[in-house]
């Protein structure tokens, strides 16, 4: 099942279930956050919405908790890094980013020069928890995620390495996670780690992986969150990013406005989101 908070013709956020190419709203449903806290589905409408109708907003626009994120999960990604500079890291980093980073998944991605001028891309599996997890095992763990949705952790790196190699000040911008352009329900995506994902600027694809290659799986980063960490209901975790990245490149390559990136997971869907000057 697709879950999506979405508008039409500039009314308030609705929740629906996407199916074909129409949504077709959830009764009584304020928000997909509730829907995930709830023990019961609420039926749907019987008249649809084409799809080309309405406005996709954030899955959960204003998430009650930070997103969690991890860096470097991926093998050749923490290479890349290190050829680019930085030092290795023998683990995944966990780091969060603010609330109001959080955007749509058509959503424009503000550029500010007088705050940052390399932004940077991330194309990354979002995991969106179902139920509250405390020291869950491996096992255990998969049927905590409520489900799935695709996430860009777009980066300013002069800040994220300007301010003493800490991410969350260059990982928050307002703008900056654009998420979307549903949830897929856990039951629809049974094995995560065998996603494609792709990331394309202007058309140009500059990351291709697949989660296959994570250093820790979905599985893995539930246990090892939840053994230090209560996990609630709705709290979304950005599983890291393949290698690709613009900071890594020779020269490095930045977002700048008038880009196009598209951000794409096999079997969830795809985020469009123009840079654009602020």
């Amino acid at each position: 099942m697709r879950l999506a908070c979405y508008s039409v013709d500039g009314g308030p956020d609705r929740v629906g279930v996407v199916d074909g190419d129409a949504v077709y709203g959830l009764e009584g449903m304020r928000s997909i956050s509730d829907q995930i806290s709830s023990a019961s589905f609420p039926s749907r409408s019987s008249a649809g919405v084409p799809l080309s109708d309405v406005v996709l907003r954030a899955p959960i626009p204003r998430p009650d908790m930070n997103v969690i994120c991890l860096g470097r999960n991926y093998r050749e990604h923490a290479d890349e890094m290190m050829r680019a500079g930085r030092d290795r890291q023998e683990s995944p980093a966990f780091f969060t980013k603010a609330v109001t980073s959080v955007i749509g998944p058509a959503d424009a991605i503000p550029f500010i020069p007088s705050l940052s001028t390399q932004l940077d891309w991330e194309v990354e599996l979002a995991v969106v928890i179902g139920t509250m997890a405390r020291n869950v095992s491996r096992n255990e763990a998969l049927a905590h995620v409520f489900g799935y949705m695709v996430l860009n952790d777009v980066s300013a790196r002069d800040l994220q390495y300007g301010h003493g190699g800490q991410f969350f000040y260059g990982k928050s911008l307002d703008g900056s996670c654009p998420t979307g352009p549903w949830i897929v329900t856990a039951d629809e995506i049974p094995d995560p780690q065998t996603l494609a994902l792709r990331l394309r600027i202007n058309g140009e694809t500059k990351q291709e992986s697949s989660t296959a290659l994570m250093i820790l799986d979905v599985a893995a980063i539930v246990e090892t969150l939840s053994r230090a960490m209560t996990l609630l209901p709705g709290q979304i975790i950005a599983t890291g990013t393949p290698p690709g990245v613009g900071y890594a490149r020779n020269p490095p390559e930045f977002l700048r406005p008038g880009d196009m990136m598209e951000s794409e997971i096999e079997g969830i869907g795809t985020l469009a989101n123009r840079v654009t000057s602020s």
